[in-house]
């Protein structure tokens, strides 16, 4: 017998004035979209599997007009609400229950002028939107490493990717942002206007108001670029990520590179036998020159014996979606990032024993490179803080089974990230990679945090866009459920 009790959604959406809601749904240019719709499954699901959250209505947008009677109708009825951009947040930021949903995701367009080397991006695209567009034209932002992220919320919590340490993180490529505030005003914040929004809209996530689009400086890049993909041998874990510590010492800011300890992958690509393998990965670019790309990353790629090296030249657009189809809708994510101060040999020791004992094949342990052109923008220019570490670590679980192995692999997860938290050169947190928003706000603003709790005191005192550190909940006690990557 099919179950009568109703969800979230529903029981907050029969306690609103009817009349009330027949006259936002006839406001909008875009649709309102209610539990009883046929689309309301598929539109309130977010990338992570993991999250099931039963929003009262769900507001597909058409423009920034929608957007502003969005935000008129969550304050008028006191409603939780959260902003959905590309829904790839881990923490399912995109999504909230019993409130609305603010979806951008009709919202993608992408305007390049070529001359001034800029390109305004509407709030609901993804980044293979933009890099679709500006590599018409030979240019590219420094944006993320998955073409379907979304730019909103990879932009407003920072944004590394394969050219931050040439052209910093996506933050620091901004001129500017439209923005509709918790008063439904809409604003242009930069550098020339509204300077103190600008600062917290660069690394605060979405805890100020929602970015109606962008305006990205862009830079010369590709259409042709050298990508590095070589997997070794998990018994050569510690060769391989000592060589990667010393190439990142004096590495040129037009090469980058990711590591990261896994299994290898059921693919053709690699020998058969060492499917399920224990495995280390090196994933990077190298821009300009191509020529020089192969004695560039020569030591990497030769420090021991690869399973496979799929290495070699590419467009940058397949360079940016090469990780795609790792990380699909639906897949079950718990992920958790620390900054490092060093690449020690306790990190490495971490790192190799643990990917041995992660209950899921298709969890991997990373080690991001930073540093260069993100360290050199001070760190109070921004509400961005950890620019001076040269290393992140990322625990990113992953698994397909339901309900069943979550805890199992949740637990691996922060079982990781304890050890390495207790090392002396870990700290910080970034907003991109936040687990379920569990840990404190401070760990992520570091000494910015105070001018962040003032700055959310003045844009959005009633937490409207969610809290910051001790502000009072409107989402029932998670951090933040807005701008969803």
């Amino acid at each position: 017998m099919a179950s009568t009790e109703k969800s979230p959604g529903e029981n907050a959406l029969a306690a609103l004035p009817s009349g009330a809601v027949r006259s936002f749904e006839t406001e909008l240019s875009g649709a309102a979209i209610l539990p009883a719709d046929p689309e309301y499954e598929r539109a309130r699901g977010v990338w992570n599997g993991m999250i099931d959250r039963y929003p009262a209505i769900i507001a597909r947008c058409r423009g920034v007009a929608d957007v502003v009677a969005s935000v008129a109708f969550a304050r008028a009825h006191d409603l939780p609400l959260a902003v959905r951009g590309g829904g790839h947040n881990v923490a399912g930021t995109a999504v909230c229950d019993a409130g609305l949903v603010v979806d951008l995701s009709a919202m993608r367009s992408v305007h390049v002028d070529p001359d001034a080397k800029t390109a305004r991006v509407e709030g609901g695209a993804t980044l293979g939107d933009v890099d679709r567009e500006t590599q018409l034209f030979g240019l590219a932002t420094a944006l993320g490493a998955v073409s379907e992220t979304g730019v909103a919320g990879l932009t407003l919590n920072g944004g590394y990717g394969h050219l931050s340490r040439e052209y910093g993180l996506a933050v620091d490529n901004l001129r500017s942002v439209d923005v509709v505030t918790a008063d439904g005003e809409v604003v242009t914040a930069s550098a020339e206007q509204n300077e103190d929004l600008f600062w917290g809209l660069r690394g605060g996530g979405g805890r100020f108001g929602i970015a109606t689009s962008f305006e990205f400086d862009l830079h010369e890049v590709g259409p042709e670029v050298y990508s590095l993909f070589c997997w070794f041998h998990g018994d050569d874990t510690a060769a391989v990520l000592e060589e990667f510590r010393e190439w990142t010492a004096d590495a040129p800011r037009n090469a980058s590179v990711l590591a990261f300890a896994a299994r290898v992958p059921e693919l053709e690509a690699f020998p058969e036998e060492t499917w399920g393998e224990l495995a280390v990965a090196l994933f990077g670019s190298y821009r300009g020159d191509l020529e020089g790309a192969e004695e560039c990353f020569r030591s990497l790629r030769e420090r021991a014996t690869p399973i496979a090296d799929l290495s070699g030249s590419m467009a940058y657009t397949d360079l940016q979606s090469m990780l795609d189809e790792d990380y699909p809708d639906g897949l079950r994510y718990y992920w958790k990032s620390i900054f490092l101060t060093d690449l020690t040999d306790e990190v490495i020791d971490i790192v190799e024993s643990y990917t041995d004992a992660a209950p899921s094949a298709l969890s991997t342990i990373d080690l991001w490179h930073l540093g260069d052109a993100v360290e050199e923008v001070p760190r109070d220019a921004s509400a961005f803080w950890h620019r001076d570490k040269p290393y992140m670590l990322t625990v990113e679980a992953n698994w397909e089974d339901p309900v069943d192995d979550d805890d199992a692999n949740v637990t691996w997860a922060r079982e990781v990230f304890a050890a390495v938290q207790a090392l002396p050169v870990a700290s910080g947190r970034y907003g991109n990679f936040p687990g379920l928003n569990e840990d404190p706000e401070k760990l992520r603003f570091g000494d910015n945090y105070e001018r962040a709790i003032s700055l959310k005191e003045r844009y959005d005192p009633d937490a409207l866009f969610g809290t910051i550190g001790g502000e009072e909940s409107r989402t029932d006690g998670e951090e933040s459920r807005v701008d969803g990557e």
